[in-house]
């Protein structure tokens, strides 16, 4: 039976964190539906590609258009089996939406899995179910885990940590490493054969 995931997107989400996941999960074949607060199937939201290109902090570019393929105020968390939390700019904003929060407190009453990658993490700060765990993101979220109860640990760009049913990671080099815990949490296995 396949997997029902729930992905949270926003305008200017990070391309590549939303992209990814999305194809990745679809090819493992699990069933994806990416939702944006105000927003119905068939809208688009503007995806973004940060870089780091000699600057303190990455830059931001125009990525895609990322075309939405279900309706934000009928989703139902109960259906759902995992859910993805995209990075980018997105969280900054879609963190201020009770809906989005009431989405994220579900998963983590419910004990099912979650992946939060990046600025993702922002959503989890709001939603208030950090307590006592431990967890990575974008450095700069990192105070945010930390004043919301949970333990920020620094790891490289290209890992992951899983703390019960939450996997995390700093950024999109960790695909692999995030996409392969987020799939041991929802028992999906993935065989060479």
């Amino acid at each position: 039976m396949s997997k029902k995931i729930l992905m949270l997107a926003g305008d200017f989400v990070e391309d590549y964190e939303i992209m990814v996941p999305y194809q990745a999960l679809l090819s493992a074949g699990a069933e994806v539906d990416v939702v944006c607060p105000d927003k119905k199937s068939g809208d688009s939201i503007a995806t973004a590609i940060h870089d780091f290109v000699g600057f303190q902090t990455y830059a931001e570019l125009r990525g895609h258009n990322f075309i939405l393929n279900k309706t934000f105020s009928e989703v139902n968390p109960a259906d759902y089996d995992g859910l993805y939390v995209c990075g980018g700019r997105a969280p900054e904003y879609i963190r201020l939406n009770e809906k989005v929060l009431e989405y994220t407190r579900h998963f983590f009453e419910a004990d099912k899995p979650v992946a939060a990658i990046c600025h993702g993490i922002q959503i989890l700060t709001v939603a208030g179910v950090l307590e006592g765990r431990t967890l990575t993101a974008y450095d700069a979220v990192g105070p945010d885990i930390n004043l919301a109860g949970g333990t920020y640990k620094k790891i490289a760009a290209t890992e992951a940590i899983t703390d019960g049913n939450l996997t995390t990671s700093p950024a999109w080099p960790g695909h692999p490493a995030i996409l392969r815990e987020f799939y041991k949490l929802l028992g999906i296995h993935i065989s060479a054969d």
